[in-house]
């Protein structure tokens, strides 16, 4: 039976797993260090082949997801502002390590994919991922296959605007989806309120230097959490929805530590989507779910680049 590598690339650690059958046989992690980054994934694959019993030349292929923006016709990563790199060819220079073919896509496109083929997603031929974390990123399955858009360039999904003339993102422009759907922005707006309600219980095990993206969640009989999980669900779903609208797919999957929030984030969000979906959601509906693979989701879908063909 062939056996596939994926790796996962961030900014302090790259994390690998050896595929066989869509069964993860073996996983390992190793630093990068990115001033020699294909070194350090080769040698964390061949670190996974030698644990495995497996000859690093014997593996059908490669998949690397790597964050920025990659073009995975060429596997080369145009830019990673995470990872200083610029037109640097990853798939050339590991096909040059390992002697086996390589692919490599966006981070986010990794994950999405990962989820779509092994995931919360395996059973749905379209579907939408979308992570909160520091960022909002994520990526888009149509047709049980990876939509990257022209030149790989696309589905940057936290960079629509929802709110015309608002926060400023981190990538300059005022109002993207990732200013408000974020673990960031959620964490910023409970500290707010924790300032501006001194009596809330929020304060009780936590203080506006500690809160967490959980914070909020973890008092639902408490006012001023309340008002922040509101908050934060009105614009998640002012993005959701407008995702749905574009793509009508048949789930949207939500990655990320707010995630693990469940059916508290889950239950209000498909009611919200529900309400103002275009057509209504009874005929061609979309479902939320959870992502089931945490944060292997990455190195899942880069094997996946090969187990698709």
């Amino acid at each position: 039976m062939s056996v596939i590598a994926g790796i996962d690339i961030g900014g302090t650690s790259v994390k690998g797993l050896l595929l066989s059958g869509g069964k993860a046989v073996f996983t390992e992690s190793v630093p990068t260090d990115a001033a020699k980054l294909a070194e350090c994934a080769a040698a964390l694959v061949k670190k996974m082949c030698n644990g495995a019993g497996v000859p690093a030349e014997s593996l059908q292929g490669v998949g690397a997801g790597c964050p920025g923006m990659v073009d995975s016709s060429s596997g080369t990563i145009v830019f990673s502002g995470n990872l200083n790199l610029k037109n640097y060819p990853l798939a050339e220079k590991l096909h040059a390590e390992l002697g086996v073919p390589v692919r490599a896509v966006n981070d986010a496109n990794a994950a999405a994919l990962g989820e779509a083929k092994y995931g919360a997603g395996k059973d749905y031929a379209d579907s939408v991922f979308i992570t909160l974390g520091t960022g909002v990123g994520g990526g888009v399955i149509i047709g049980g296959k990876l939509f990257e858009g022209y030149m790989s360039a696309g589905t940057e999904i936290g960079h629509m605007v929802i709110e015309r003339g608002g926060d400023r993102c981190t990538c300059g422009r005022r109002g993207c989806f990732e200013a408000y759907a974020s673990a960031t922005a959620l964490i910023r707006r409970t500290k707010w309120a924790m300032e501006e309600n001194p009596g809330s219980l929020m304060w009780r095990d936590y203080t506006s230097d500690t809160a967490t993206g959980k914070t909020a969640f973890d008092y639902p009989e408490d006012a001023a959490a309340n008002e922040v999980v509101d908050w934060y669900i009105k614009y998640l779903g002012c993005g959701i929805v407008n995702l749905a609208n574009i793509f009508r797919p048949n789930a949207i999957i939500l990655g990320g530590g707010v995630a693990a929030q469940g059916e508290r984030l889950i239950k209000p969000l498909q009611k919200l989507l529900d309400g103002e979906i275009f057509g209504g959601n009874a005929r061609a509906t979309v479902r939320i779910v959870c992502a089931s693979l945490g944060a292997s989701a990455g190195a899942y879908g880069a094997a996946a680049l090969f187990a698709n063909g």
